[in-house]
């Protein structure tokens, strides 16, 4: 990451680009600006940003080739800032490889949350076999879990749920993701099934959906990790 954390900006508003550049730098960040798919591409490679804020609706390609595009060659974090409210968008761009989704009108504290979470967690990544999230901590080689010290028996469907949550804690992972890493391929369309485990997983965590201390139910769309639980 650089020393000030750099932000591409992919919109083809210019007051929205204009808004973004006054917060983003007041926030102690530096941004650079693309005005479509193909030139967010190219400042991708060219100028290594920490992070991008891409819209869906740009000129020539969509913000969805965009994502696709850059996930080929780098690992970024990628919100996305869109007017569009339907699940299918929602997901689509999550399943592209977006790390999280902002629709607009959206709260500027919001925005800067999402980016700090996003900044932080990336810089966090590792291969290191223990994952902690909160009172959680997993042992990936153990194949243990244990929730305030006390260990949690988990199935084997159940730990390669949690593992999966855990990496990207903070973040939405897709129903479809979800079953096609702990599952496989051909079972992205089993979402029942994947409700089941999710609640018993719940269970064992303590966890209740009204009051989600862990694993946080995003309607039509899949699930997400609360980093520092409870």
């Amino acid at each position: 990451m650089n020393a000030i954390p750099k932000i591409m900006i992919v919109d083809d508003e210019s007051q929205i680009r204009l808004f973004l550049r006054i917060t983003l730098k007041a926030a102690g960040y530096d941004s650079i600006e693309a005005i479509n798919g193909r030139s967010a591409i190219e400042l991708c490679t060219g100028k290594h940003p920490d992070l991008a804020l891409v819209d869906l609706g740009l000129p020539d390609i969509s913000g969805i080739e965009v994502i696709r595009a850059v996930r080929v060659f780098a690992k970024l974090p990628i919100i996305v800032l869109s007017a569009r409210a339907e699940e299918e968008d929602k997901v689509e761009a999550l399943d592209a490889g977006a790390n999280d989704y902002v629709q607009k009108p959206f709260s500027t504290a919001e925005l800067l949350a999402r980016i700090r979470a996003s900044l932080r967690i990336h810089s966090g990544e590792s291969t290191d076999p223990v994952i902690e999230a909160g009172a959680l901590r997993i042992d990936v080689a153990a194949h243990e879990v244990r929730l305030h010290g006390g260990i949690v028996k988990l199935s084997p469907k159940e730990f390669g749920l949690l593992v999966v949550l855990a990496r990207a804690a903070g973040r939405i992972c897709t129903h479809a993701q979800l079953l096609e890493q702990v599952w496989g391929r051909t079972h992205r369309d089993d979402v029942q099934y994947l409700r089941v485990y999710i609640g018993q997983l719940r269970e064992k965590l303590g966890d209740t959906q009204g009051v989600p201390r862990y694993i946080v139910n995003e309607p039509g769309i899949g699930y997400r990790l609360i980093a520092e639980g409870a």
